[in-house]
């Protein structure tokens, strides 16, 4: 079930919203005080934040930077106060959008199916890109790589050797491919490149157990087995 936290501290409006969405099948939370709201935000995980601009002890605009400095929850501000500064300061600040009150709640259900859709469809691409290998997940368009929760930091080169082991998991690669498939046609790179790389990637991937995750196949090259 989808969670939604409601920030809003009109007690009719923040129970209007919740009553509907509930209705809706989401899970619906309400919180009528700004920094009671931004420790919910910040504390749980959210599908959506509906916040509204005005409130108690902290405004709706310095929670929503609040949280987008650490969090991606889709936010959509709700505020009385329709003026273009208004709805730029609330976009600026890291809303995905902006509803005027008052509104009819139709509108608000579908910007909030609209968003979900599109966070969807993104997580799902990314999903269908990433490669996966024992804890490892590396993610070509993003060029990045984690260790379960962890980021692994890689130069372009050590990237790009991991890549090619985790498209060809099970197949091993000789030097010769190895050197065509990340160095391509660079004529300064020295014979022993290779195995200089695979050692930096070993270092980085797991110090304590050097052939993990890349193992040595003697004479020939170097193979990820699954």
């Amino acid at each position: 079930m989808r969670r939604v936290l409601i920030i809003e501290d009109e007690k009719n409006v923040a129970r209007f919203i919740e009553l509907e969405l509930k209705y809706e099948g989401f899970e619906a939370t309400v919180s009528m005080d700004g920094r009671e709201g931004l420790e919910f935000a910040l504390n749980e995980e959210w599908d959506m934040i509906l916040l509204d601009l005005m409130l108690p002890t902290l405004n709706g605009i310095e929670i929503c930077r609040r949280v987008r400095a650490v969090k991606n929850t889709p936010i959509i501000m709700l505020t009385a106060r329709d003026s273009v500064i208004d709805k730029i300061s609330g976009l600026d600040s890291g809303a995905d959008d902006y509803i005027s009150k008052p509104f009819a709640i139709e509108e608000l259900l579908a910007r909030i199916r609209t968003i979900l859709r599109r966070v969807e469809n993104v997580q799902s691409k990314i999903e269908t890109l990433t490669l996966t290998y024992d804890d490892l997940q590396l993610i070509p368009d993003a060029r990045i790589v984690k260790r379960q929760d962890d980021t692994i930091d890689l130069t372009r080169k050590e990237f790009d050797l991991l890549h090619s082991f985790m498209k060809n998991i099970n197949r091993v690669l000789t030097r010769d491919m190895i050197l065509e498939l990340v160095w391509g046609h660079e004529n300064d790179v020295e014979a022993n490149i290779v195995d200089v790389y695979v050692s930096y990637l070993r270092n980085k991937l797991d110090s304590n157990n050097k052939e993990h995750y890349i193992e040595t196949v003697r004479g020939t090259g170097y193979v990820m087995r699954k």
